[in-house]
């Protein structure tokens, strides 16, 4: 299915506003923005009949420069409710944006989206996560509930506001309780089957809708040509078409759900290994590498219909080198809009991270849109990115037919989501949901070692693991009780569980059996006679381990990266 971003309609309809607005909003400099909009009621909304571009052009072609501005920054802030915060929230919101809850920085800054935050175990982008304000599906709810009462008041409010999250699933989920929970990308790619990948992401989808968020930044398109521990298992894989194949069936899950998916981090943080959290990776590889080897995910994405795509705090040499991925026109405009044909929305990674701190906010957020982005992602300070591409429009540094347009593109996407269903709340934790979630995890189990005759271990079975990760220990567990296998706390069959950043420390050489619940590189130096690996830690990846432990299914996934010396699956399809 073809995007309707990509329509040349909406391309017409573009060009049209981008000349309707050049006598909008001119009027002169203003003082920094009041503690609410110059008009808090909503614009008369366009009329439903018109199609989401055609809406957003006669939309944005009556809003203030001050609109205009909010409309490119999707900032995160401190809280758990948009209307009532701790005194230490407050605190950190003052200092991020000048207000006190999230509802006000809403109001005041006229903001087109804002980003739910969070951290857990083993997360590895938990360095720009200044907070969390996600605990559980009722506070979740509320939250989003109030910040879009808030964005309804705005003249832009007719178009709803995007609310996004990271919700890749693996080591960077935000939402975590009383949720579905996928495997990771990395064990979807041992699956290798783009039809259970699209039914898992669609059952994520309809609970993150119901949950009232529209926007997730996933799936991840990179390619892991690198042992990379910032990307890791949050990649599909190693083999650029497999990848595709995954990034198109988990684009159209979550699209197909009402959730509008990010393709990321473009043009694939998979071919380095340096954390751009930190630093500024380096892309040394020649340009027809990084055709063949990188692009082709993002390109699969773009045909599934993504509708939005992230941009990368990347030195990509081969196109321009020296310059961020995300203030490189060459790399958006001309790699990403012409050679890929994109035309959706182009969101910055955050902007709170080490590259993108070269320059201060409000220049850094100018950069961006004039290299081609059209949304302004976790700015480290709010009113100083406001204040500075409102002052970059009415100078003329920031064209305004490129705000025009990013607002354009932002606004077709906000009217495409407002058309789907409205969500249904008891979707959140559904048993399909779960049995979609398992199916697949299932199916990624991966024997590097052994053969199928061996996968089932023989009872009583006792479970080990590398240190901190008893909840994972007990969920093995229970699963494994379940599927009638008796656990002892000793003397019995070990099975051994490493994850995310372990080491040839982290193994037992008493183990009989060794399962990688991340990347599966560890096992290249375990001795046991058999080597599994699920690539994932999630409840529905134990279940799948312990049904394999049992003996009720073979262990067919296909190692989706190599491991020297290792069978890529002795029990593979």
């Amino acid at each position: 299915m073809s995007s309707l971003l990509r329509r040349t309609g909406a391309a017409s309809v573009l060009l049209a506003v981008l000349g309707a607005a050049g006598c909008a909003g001119t009027a002169g400099p203003s003082a920094a923005p009041s503690a609410s909009p110059t008009v808090t009621t909503s614009a008369p909304s366009p009329s439903p009949a018109a199609d989401p571009a055609a809406r957003a052009a006669e939309l944005v072609a009556r809003l203030a420069d001050e609109d205009l501005v909010g409309q490119v920054l999707m900032p995160y802030a401190y809280g758990s409710s948009a209307t009532d915060v701790s005194a230490g929230s407050a605190q950190g919101n003052k200092a991020l944006a000048g207000v006190a809850t999230p509802a006000e920085m809403v109001a005041r800054y006229r903001l087109g989206g804002l980003i739910l935050v969070g951290f857990s175990a083993d997360d590895p982008t938990s360095g720009n996560q200044e907070t969390t304000n996600v605990d559980n599906p009722e506070q979740v709810r509320a939250l989003t509930g109030g910040l879009r009462a808030a964005a309804g008041k705005l003249p832009a409010g007719a178009a709803p506001l995007l609310i996004g999250t990271d919700q890749e699933y693996g080591v960077v989920t935000r939402i975590t309780d009383g949720v579905t929970q996928l495997p990771s990308a990395l064990a979807a790619g041992a699956a290798d089957d783009p039809a259970r990948t699209e039914a898992a992401w669609r059952a994520a989808g309809a609970e993150l809708a119901a949950l009232g968020i529209n926007l997730d930044f996933a799936p991840v398109a990179d390619v892991l040509a690198t042992r990379s521990t910032v990307i890791g298992s949050r990649s599909f894989g190693a083999d650029p078409k497999r990848v595709g194949a995954q990034v198109g069936g988990a684009v159209r899950g979550l699209q197909g759900a009402g959730v509008a998916a990010t393709l990321k981090h473009f043009p694939g943080h998979g071919h380095s290994a340096a954390d751009s959290h930190a630093e500024l990776p380096v892309l040394t590889q020649p340009r027809r590498t990084l055709d063949a080897g990188a692009l082709p995910p993002f390109a699969a994405g773009i045909d599934a219909g993504a509708w939005v795509v992230m941009s990368a705090h990347l030195d990509v040499r081969a196109v321009e080198p020296g310059v961020a991925g995300t203030f490189s026109r060459k790399l958006l405009t001309d790699v990403l809009r012409g050679q890929l044909g994109f035309q959706g929305v182009v969101v910055t990674d955050g902007m709170n991270m080490a590259p993108a701190k070269k320059y201060p906010p409000g220049e850094a957020a100018v950069r961006a849109l004039n290299a081609g982005n059209d949304l302004i992602l976790m700015p480290p300070n709010v009113t100083r990115a406001y204040d500075g591409l409102l002052a970059a429009l009415r100078d003329g540094s920031l064209p305004r037919a490129r705000l025009v347009e990013a607002v354009t593109r932002v606004l077709t996407l906000k009217f495409r989501l407002a058309d789907l269903p409205t969500p249904d709340p008891a979707a959140i934790g559904d048993e399909a949901h779960v049995r979609a979630a398992r199916d697949l995890a299932t199916a990624a189990v991966t024997m590097l070692r052994g053969s199928c005759s061996r996968a089932k271990v023989p009872g009583p079975v006792t479970v080990t693991a590398s240190g901190g990760r008893d909840r994972t220990k007990a969920a093995l567990t229970e699963a494994l009780t379940a599927a009638g296998v008796r656990v002892v706390p000793s003397g019995g069959t070990v099975v051994h569980l490493v994850g995310y950043g372990d080491g040839a420390g982290d193994l037992s050489a008493d183990a009989d059996v060794t399962v990688a619940m991340d990347t599966p590189y560890v096992l290249a130096k375990a001795t046991s006679p058999v080597l599994l690996a699920t690539y994932s830690s999630s409840r529905a990846s134990m279940a799948g381990l312990a049904d394999v432990l049992a003996g009720r299914v073979r262990p067919t996934g296909r190692a989706p990266v190599p491991v020297p010396g290792l069978s890529a699956g002795t029990c593979a399809r």
